[in-house]
C-alpha cells in the first residue's frame, strides 16, 4: 500500500493530542505521501513547526496572510493541492467554526475552500464532546459531507476516564489509506 503523488494536508489545532499528530505524519510519509502542515495558533502552544516540519519534509503553514516570496494565496493553493484534508486533533473550536462557515484563519479558509475529502478527528474532554452544542456541529459537518474518526474511551489528559482521546493514529491512517486508494 503506498499513497504516492498524494497530498495530505494536515490541520493541527490547540489540544494536548496534537502530539499524537507525529506518529500521523510519520506514517504517511513513510507511505510516501506528501504531508503540509497548518498548525493553528492555538496548536502551536502544544507542539512546535520545526518538529512537525523535520517530519513532513515541508515547510509548515501558520500564517494566512504569510508571503511566500511568490504570488500564490496559501490557503487556496493548499486548498487546491489537496488530496484530503485531515484535522487531528479537532478541537471543539474547530469544529463549531467551520460548522459556521466561519473562516478566520488558514485551516478554517482552506477547508472552506477545498473540494478534497475533509476528516475531522476530534480529541476534546468528554463532557465538551457530549455537549449539545458540539454534538450539533458535528451532525451539520456531517450533513456537509465530512468524515469522521471519532475519538475513543480512556483516560484524558484532565484525568477524567471517557471519550474524547484521539482516535488510534492507525485508525486516522487507515481510514486515509482507504479514502485515497
Amino acid at each position: 500500500m503506498h499513497l504516492k503523488d498524494k497530498n495530505v494536508i494536515l490541520g493541527i489545532c490547540g489540544g494536548i493530542a496534537a502530539y499524537k499528530t507525529c506518529d500521523i505524519i510519520r506514517q504517511l510519509v513513510k507511505l510516501q505521501a506528501n504531508v503540509e502542515c497548518i498548525l493553528t495558533k492555538s496548536g502551536a502552544n502544544f507542539i512546535t513547526s520545526l518538529t512537525l516540519q523535520t517530519l513532513s519534509k515541508n515547510k509548515v503553514h501558520q500564517n494566512m496572510f504569510e508571503s511566500i516570496g511568490t504570488y500564490d494565496i496559501n490557503h487556496i493553493s493548499l486548498a487546491k493541492k489537496a488530496d484530503i484534508v485531515v484535522i487531528a486533533p479537532a478541537t471543539a473550536d474547530i469544529i463549531a467554526r467551520l460548522a459556521v462557515g466561519r473562516a478566520d484563519d488558514l485551516l478554517s479558509c482552506t477547508v472552506l475552500t477545498s473540494k478534497a475529502k475533509i476528516l475531522i478527528c476530534p480529541a476534546m474532554n468528554s463532557d465538551m464532546l457530549s455537549h449539545k452544542a458540539v454534538c450539533n456541529n458535528m451532525e451539520t459537518l456531517k450533513n456537509y459531507g465530512y468524515s469522521f474518526v471519532m475519538p475513543e474511551s480512556g483516560e484524558l489528559a484532565c484525568g477524567d476516564y471517557g471519550s474524547g482521546r484521539l482516535a488510534k493514529v492507525e485508525d486516522i491512517v487507515s481510514f486515509v489509506i482507504k479514502q485515497l486508494n
